[in-house]
């Protein structure tokens, strides 16, 4: 395995457990991933495992017989991440592909499959639970007719103990279905269930976004420079980064089509919340873009905007632009991530007085949820507010 390998993975586990800690993960959970995720990267440099393979059924059980059982969740969450940023073509295959469950659950899926004509995705998902549940009940000898609220409380204490904030929402819908399921269609359970199955409100997050100041902004830019096809790239998407706020999968994923150099906006059609945008580019955004495709970019095929450096000129992937944009901050001395530069362009409009609505759709979210988080950090605003301060 070269260098290049191990830089590559060692590379992933740190934005997969930078994600988990976005994503709400616990700290002892992500201090536990990353215990056993180091385990497998010293595994993988020990068998030296191409990445090609490194993320297949046989290399985990050949890591399973070396670790034990305790350290395959963690390399199959890093997985499930990597596939999911399009970083490998499938997540780990199961050993058995479906869960043989007891007849009353298997009734319930072909109920709800019928019923909302749920698409296999979803009775997939339900069906990780209802096993879950299963398991549970059998290790402590409850029947379902006997089932209770404490019961069910138990058992997802139980089951939440390594999942995120919006994970566990999930689960707990599939639960809710199958108990009202047990209540109203079949009269098993002499109660409701389903009504109590609620999650605890998230008043405020316990760690708001983190943001760049103008000084490290500026610290930043000064260390960038222009001179070679690699910098110009780098320059590119930085500011795409810092201007207009995009995530690394949607820099990697801009097309030629998409940007109307005329009226100086980039239509964005693949968002992560799949609402599409046009967003105004600012005008050192887009010299810095046409530095890069006069001078930087080769001569390809492909429509993508930003390509690899070296032939067959491929499109980049979202993990090259990440780590791109982090060796830049690193080099600054800046102890920040990629997401930090989305953070401070949400934080700059915010001081523009952007209402928090228009924040929303430039930012690509799917609630207002997760565009209020920024409001925590717009200290100015809220001192001029309370104090009649000025800046």
């Amino acid at each position: 395995m070269t260098d290049t390998t191990e830089d590559r993975l060692e590379q992933a586990i740190d934005d997969y457990l930078e994600w988990m800690e976005a994503a709400g993960y616990t700290e002892k959970t992500r201090k536990g991933y990353k215990w056993n995720l180091k385990h497998f990267l010293r595994f993988i440099r020990h068998r030296r495992c191409p990445w090609s393979v490194m993320f297949t059924l046989e290399t985990l059980t050949w890591f399973q017989k070396v670790t034990g059982d305790a350290h395959t969740h963690a390399v199959r969450g890093l997985a499930r991440y990597l596939f999911a940023q399009g970083e490998i073509s499938q997540p780990i295959a199961r050993r058995n592909a479906q869960l043989s469950l007891a007849e009353i659950y298997e009734h319930y899926l072909t109920y709800h499959q019928r019923r909302s004509q749920a698409p296999l995705s979803k009775i997939k998902l339900i069906r990780r639970v209802l096993a879950a549940l299963e398991a549970y009940l059998q290790r402590h000898s409850i029947e379902l007719a006997q089932l209770k609220i404490e019961h069910i409380d138990a058992f997802l204490a139980e089951f939440f103990a390594d999942f995120s904030h919006n994970t566990r929402r999930t689960y707990r819908s599939c639960l809710r279905g199958f108990l009202s399921y047990l209540y109203h269609e079949r009269r098993i359970i002499k109660r409701d269930l389903a009504l109590l199955v609620v999650g605890r409100r998230l008043y405020a997050q316990a760690k708001p976004p983190q943001f760049l100041r103008p000084h490290e902004v500026q610290k930043l830019f000064a260390t960038l420079k222009l001179s070679s096809a690699t910098e110009l790239r780098t320059y590119a998407m930085v500011h795409l980064a810092y201007f207009v706020g995009l995530r690394p999968v949607e820099i990697s994923r801009i097309s030629l089509d998409d940007i109307s150099f005329r009226k100086a906006e980039l239509s964005l059609r693949d968002r992560k919340s799949a609402n599409p945008v046009i967003l105004p580019l600012p005008e050192p955004t887009l010299k810095a873009i046409v530095a890069y495709l006069i001078g930087g970019r080769a001569e390809s095929s492909s429509r993508r905007l930003f390509i690899n450096l070296r032939a067959p000129y491929g499109p980049v992937t979202s993990w090259s632009v990440g780590y791109v944009i982090r060796i830049c901050i690193k080099r600054a001395g800046l102890c920040a991530t990629p997401y930090w530069l989305r953070h401070t362009y949400a934080q700059n409009l915010l001081e523009s007085e952007v209402s928090v609505f228009e924040i929303k759709e430039m930012l690509g979210h799917d609630k207002i949820e997760s565009t209020k988080s920024y409001l925590h950090v717009h200290i100015k605003l809220m001192r001029k507010v309370l104090f009649d301060e000025e800046f």
